[in-house]
């Protein structure tokens, strides 16, 4: 019962990001369509389903959990999630909680959060310029953001900014998110635009800015140092000699980084996806909900599926064709 997740390629599974929602306040053009159609309320896992669900994972060897979303701090009562799961931080049996979100709440969330034993958090952020950001969010404002950044900091919480590498729109402020990290003493992780969804009218090929190249440029006035370190996710890191910022590069096109995999993504209805880059997935609500009071069949259905983990993605962009694109949008796996 409590051997640890082993996948085919020995890889063992430490990592859940669980996605608490779909819906987000904001509408990001690489993310999701304008008119999105949300699931039913209903379909969602219920918060204590959700505990249930987390729980489970934990007694089965995961030590890091990260919410996500959609945007998570949208879900109706979150907070007594999180505050649910500070027990298994306080048990010593979940190393880390945390979680991914656009910033747009945490003005409001930051000190509950803290409480609840949140000490890192990623805050996903494009762009500096105001109307850029609010023409690539379409609905979000950046001043909000900013706000929440300011108030994480004050909790006290750790805060690391995501940027969306994209062409032609944020090239020009690579530098200037380098050095407003740096001021404000924030990790930075560039990642590359993933094909996943429908979104509209946007072609992602002419989104796609490739992170050799941003390396490259950056190398241009900065002398890197790749580190060896590892978070438990895909991100490589180098150092910036010049200013010992750390800096992240998240890679699925350019560089596959499958071969040390060590996490499962579970969506907001209770899909399983061993893989962010295939459909494969496990529905473990039957296992859940068919079972009250006795979580063994969960455990046994959560073992059968990590069984069937694959070896990595299909990623492409080569051929200017998006090859290996998965149906669902990322709001629904969670970002």
């Amino acid at each position: 019962m409590t051997a640890p997740l082993i996948d085919p390629f020995q890889r063992a599974i430490s990592y859940l990001r669980v996605s608490v929602t779909d819906r987000c306040d904001f509408r990001c053009v690489y993310c999701m369509s304008e008119n999105m159609t949300f699931l039913p309320k209903k379909e969602l896992l219920t918060l204590e389903e959700l505990d249930r669900m987390c729980s489970t994972f934990i007694t089965m060897g995961v030590e890091k959990l990260r919410i996500t979303g959609g945007e998570p701090l949208v879900r109706k009562g979150i907070m007594t999630f999180f505050d649910s799961m500070r027990r298994h931080l306080d048990s010593g049996a979940l190393r880390e909680l945390t979680l991914t979100t656009n910033g747009s709440q945490l003005e409001r969330f930051a000190d509950d959060l803290y409480a609840a034993g949140v000490r890192r958090i990623n805050i996903s952020l494009d762009t500096l310029d105001e109307k850029k950001f609010a023409d690539i969010t379409r609905w979000g404002r950046l001043p909000r953001v900013l706000k929440g950044i300011d108030a994480a900091q004050r909790a006290g919480i750790r805060v690391k900014i995501n940027t969306v590498a994209l062409k032609g729109f944020n090239e020009d402020e690579l530098f200037a998110l380098v050095d407003w990290c740096k001021a404000r003493d924030m990790d930075l992780t560039f990642i590359e635009v993933m094909p996943m969804g429908d979104i509209g009218n946007e072609d992602r090929i002419d989104q796609y800015w490739k992170l050799t190249d941003l390396r490259a440029r950056l190398a241009e006035t900065y002398t890197l140092t790749d580190l060896a370190e590892r978070t438990g996710g895909p991100a490589r890191y180098v150092q910036i000699e010049e200013t010992g910022q750390k800096i992240g590069f998240i890679t699925p096109l350019s560089h596959n980084f499958c071969e040390s995999c060590n996490r499962v993504r579970l969506t907001c209805t209770g899909e399983l996806f061993m893989c962010l880059g295939q459909d494969d997935m496990c529905d473990l609500r039957p296992a859940l909900r068919n079972n009250p009071g006795d979580d063994a069949p969960l455990r046994d259905a959560i073992r059968d599926a990590i069984s069937h983990k694959p070896r990595g993605h299909d990623f492409d962009y080569s051929r200017q064709d998006v090859s290996g694109r998965v149906t669902r949008h990322m709001s629904h796996t969670g970002g």
